[in-house]
């Protein structure tokens, strides 16, 4: 005789679970104050959830904290804005990809600074002013902008910095 084992689930503990996680999606990304983060495979054990004799199984790694909103702020600076208008969100992204193919000029430099602010202003994370936005002009080829971002995350705490090279 088979015995079924009934699992009460709480959809709501389980959705504020994921709110503050996201995947590991950047490849070799460091944010100045963060942990390098890198799209990792990792073995999970799921005896926990199925059972001593399950087995484990894949899984990405995970980001919390500082370093998600890291990897948001960057994965939003390198998504065309329109991206992902099909899945209704036809402003996220930013405009930096209109940079590529110009001539390297201050006007140029000062666009991609409007761009950059742009992109704050939509992280409902952090505040609507970058606390620091600056270029490292020595870092920089003659095809792109480096620019070093810190933001303020509404939460509090220190400011979040990050770097990035813009290919033009």
């Amino acid at each position: 005789m088979t015995r079924w084992r009934v699992l009460r689930i709480n959809p709501w503990s389980i959705m504020a679970n994921f709110l503050g996680k996201d995947l590991h999606v950047i490849a070799n990304f460091v944010a100045h104050d963060a942990a390098q983060v890198d799209l990792v495979r990792k073995e999970k054990p799921v005896r926990a959830l199925f059972g001593a004799g399950a087995a484990n199984v894949a899984d990405f790694g995970v980001l919390e904290g500082r370093e998600n909103l890291a990897q948001a702020l960057t994965l939003r600076l390198l998504t065309p804005r329109g991206a992902l208008a099909a899945l209704g969100h036809a402003e996220y992204g930013s405009r930096l990809q209109e940079l590529i193919g110009e001539r390297k000029t201050e006007a140029l430099r000062n666009l991609c600074r409007v761009f950059v602010l742009e992109v704050v202003a939509q992280e409902p994370r952090v505040e609507n002013q970058a606390v620091v936005l600056r270029f490292d002009v020595e870092s920089e080829t003659p095809s792109s902008f480096v620019f070093i971002l810190e933001v303020q995350p509404v939460a509090g705490g220190d400011p979040l910095s990050l770097s990035l090279e813009v290919g033009i």
